[in-house]
């Protein structure tokens, strides 16, 4: 599936509910969905600067294509963790790095974040386009 489709894909998940506390749930759930980091990818390196809680991020490169792991220890923001990965994991760092990440305003997450949250949600996607751009750099050097 391409970025785009993964996204229309949790637009039309999030638009199911009306209320915000409805898509908080959601949210909740997509954190504990989400794998648990391995203990050694929690590290300075990997933590996420702008977030409010700990959030680690590790990207691994395989076949062309950014392997994305992360956790939180917030619960909310542990299921932001869980979208983003969604998304933008398994695609090629060109991918990344083209991609208009609409959900996020098409779904309200912005305007319903604490303003520490939206800064970390900015650091977040930040943080992954860097790791594209590093990624996309070794593929051309």
């Amino acid at each position: 599936m391409t970025i785009n489709e993964l996204q229309d894909n949790v637009i039309e998940e999030f638009s199911a509910f009306d209320d915000w506390m409805d898509k908080y749930a959601l949210l909740i759930d997509l954190g504990n969905s989400l794998p648990p980091l391995e203990e050694k990818y929690k590290t300075e390196s990997n933590l996420i600067e702008g977030c409010q809680s700990r959030v680690w991020l590790q990207a691994d490169y395989k076949d062309g294509k950014i392997i994305f792991k992360g956790e939180s220890d917030a619960v909310i923001v542990k299921g932001i963790v869980s979208l983003l990965i969604n998304i933008m994991s398994d695609h090629t760092p060109q991918e990344i790095l083209d991609t208009d990440l609409y959900f996020i305003e098409k779904i309200g997450l912005k305007e319903h974040l604490s303003p520490t949250r939206s800064n970390g949600l900015v650091a977040m996607v930040k943080q992954m386009r860097m790791y594209a751009l590093a990624f996309r750099t070794k593929e051309q050097g």
